[in-house]
């Protein structure tokens, strides 16, 4: 703990005060922060081996609430109702299919009069009962889950100290099995503003039949519980929402809650500002590529290809963008509405490596989606062309089972005349890679597809054509970079380890209210907590019909980055000046502790947002 103590000293005592638990461990603890439900006998056993020093320190930090939920709040709110809502798109069709939950309206949650309080002595709209209430993580993983747990158990206990949380384990699958732990004090202590979601396990299962929705039902009555919640994305909340719609039909009170959650940045709107993980996620990111710029800059000698997640969306590139000024950024969006071929993208990929190299410059950095080769639009007519070879029952056995080499004659031999000339244009890896298994839809997966390595080769043919042709003088070295995993499981930021164990707070306040088949909502994030909005806002406000496995579904609308939004904007006034000057900015490792202008601020695509 030296090194904890000697850092912390070096910090204004304004910010972040010192104190001793059982003589033994260091609580960090923010003499502000009187709004969350405070345990001053957290302590590890053993030799803490397999607990770092940054652990124990993080494990005291103490989350900021919304101002609605301070001291006794989560006992004292009132429940402000919207209008009624409708959906996204494809109204009629998808009020059709949630005749039970279609149309509810946006709830803010306000604090109570102090006349009202005293007068009432407890929320409204409970009689302080215990609440059984289960829990699950869906999904690939996002910093801050634990924190969403850790609020939810707090306000459930803050309710009523009787009241339990279940933690099904390996996402959805342990509801319908009925695998599952239950939260006490010190499993719940232990993994409070950690990463991960290694204290129950994640999973990808859908809860999508009869049979799922019977199982679910079974183990709820089994145990009790009357609320689940379930924390995930655009898939797993259409799950919840299923789930919620399913269990009003049959006339059970079990209520359904959604938390979101992706670190792509998509799954946002005016109700949702940002889905939680992608603070921390792209800070983590950014903290790398501004290593690697750094480097770049002192070597002088290497040109650094790094992609980062982001299937469908952009909004992770353009954040570690704004974040770090590399010399080329790469955005699907960008690519499919200017219908940009990947030839177009190269040449101006190349062009910038020509003018940097004009200048003595033979080095740099670009960043580019992981899921930019799909928006290409030749590659995406080849990919969806793929996708239905997969899924011919003819060809199935070779699809699945063949060798790479196999599955590559049989492609062509079933691939048309425009398909067969992109797919014969690209390096043999890249087509077996387009090739592999398909995704739980039936889609490539476009995560391994190298196709930093693909534009890399690319750049490398159309720089030495341009030699040729006396057009660069230059040298070109590269190296390529996947920047993902690395983010998903990092410590949560102060922001997110607020926002999640708010989000964890506001769906124990939609339990409690008897609200189901809603996502926790928690808004005016670019402000200090105490400025947040806590509410909760109808899944199905969300929706709109797409196209998945060759039959129309309800899920919710991704959103992408939008060419007008003042993030991209920001991107776009200063993209000239990044390429060719060295304008990197190094960030640097996630800050904890400290003044909180640094340690607390958000994304600089929100900051804008709300600029």
């Amino acid at each position: 703990m030296n090194i904890v103590m000697n850092t912390l000293k070096s910090f204004n005592s304004n910010y972040v005060t010192a104190k001793r638990v059982n003589n033994t461990n260091l609580i960090m603890s923010n003499p502000i922060q009187a709004d969350t439900f405070e345990r001053t006998n957290v302590s590890f056993s053993g030799k803490h081996d397999n607990v770092s020093e940054l652990q124990q320190a993080r494990v005291h930090y103490e989350p900021k609430l919304p101002k609605v939920f301070r001291g006794d709040g989560i006992n004292n709110f009132e429940v402000k109702q919207g209008k009624k809502t409708e959906s996204v798109s494809d109204q009629k069709e998808i009020q059709r299919l949630f005749p039970e939950t279609y149309g509810q309206p946006i709830i803010e949650f306000e604090e109570m009069s102090s006349k009202k309080a005293a007068k009432v002595g407890k929320n409204e709209h409970s009689d302080n009962k215990p609440l059984k209430v289960g829990i699950i993580l869906s999904g690939g993983q996002a910093p801050g889950g634990h924190n969403v747990i850790t609020g939810l158990y707090d306000s459930l206990k803050k309710i009523n100290p009787k009241s339990e949380l279940y933690g099904f384990l390996g996402g959805p699958s342990g509801l319908v099995d009925d695998k599952y732990i239950k939260f006490d004090d010190k499993k719940i202590d232990s993994i409070r503003n950690t990463g991960g979601f290694d204290v129950i396990g994640s999973g990808r299962t859908k809860l999508e039949t009869e049979e799922q929705f019977e199982k679910v039902l079974d183990n709820c009555k089994k145990h009790g519980i009357e609320a689940i919640t379930i924390v995930g994305g655009d898939d797993s909340n259409t799950n919840a929402a299923v789930l919620a719609e399913w269990l009003k039909a049959k006339g059970e009170n079990i209520n359904v809650v959604g938390c979101p959650k992706t670190i792509d940045g998509d799954l946002k709107n005016e109700q949702i500002e940002t889905s939680f993980g992608f603070d921390t996620a792209t800070k983590t990111y950014s903290e790398i590529v501004g290593n690697i710029e750094k480097d770049a800059a002192s070597a002088k000698k290497y040109w650094h290809f790094v992609k980062v997640m982001g299937r469908s969306a952009s909004h992770v590139a353009l954040e570690v963008a704004l974040q770090t000024h590399p010399n080329v950024t790469l955005l699907s969006e960008e690519v499919e509405q200017k219908k940009l071929s990947l030839n177009d993208v190269v040449d101006y990929t190349a062009g910038v490596v020509a003018k940097r190299a004009e200048e003595g410059k033979n080095y740099g950095v670009a960043v580019i989606p992981e899921g930019l080769i799909e928006f290409f639009p030749e590659m995406k007519t080849l990919i969806g062309n793929l996708n239905d070879l997969a899924a011919d029952e003819n060809l199935q056995d070779v699809m699945q089972n063949g060798s790479a080499k196999d599955k590559i004659s049989v492609t062509r031999q079933n691939l048309g005349e425009d398909d067969l000339k992109v797919f014969d244009s690209l390096p043999e890896a890249i087509q077996g890679q387009l090739l592999m298994d398909r995704d739980s839809h039936g889609n490539v997966q476009v995560s391994k597809i190298d196709t930093e390595k693909l534009i890399i080769q690319m750049v490398d043919k159309k720089l030495k054509d341009m030699k040729a042709e006396g057009k660069y003088n230059g040298k070109f070295s590269s190296q390529a970079h996947f920047v993902g995993y690395e983010g998903r499981c990092a410590f949560p930021s102060n922001f997110d380890a607020d926002y999640c164990y708010s989000l964890g707070t506001t769906a124990a306040a939609l339990i409690n209210s008897g609200k189901t088949g809603y996502l926790a909502s928690v808004k005016n994030l670019d402000k200090k907590a105490d400025k947040w909005t806590a509410g909760g806002t109808p899944i199905t406000m969300l929706f709109n019909m797409e196209k998945r496995s060759g039959k129309n579904k309800p899920v919710i609308k991704k959103a992408l980055v939008e060419m007008d939004s003042p993030a991209f904007k920001e991107l776009q006034k200063n993209r000239k000046d990044w390429a060719v000057n060295d304008e990197y900015l190094i960030p640097g490792a996630i800050q904890y502790f400290g003044p909180s202008d640094v340690c607390d601020k958000t994304t600089k695509t929100l900051q804008l947002e709300h600029k």
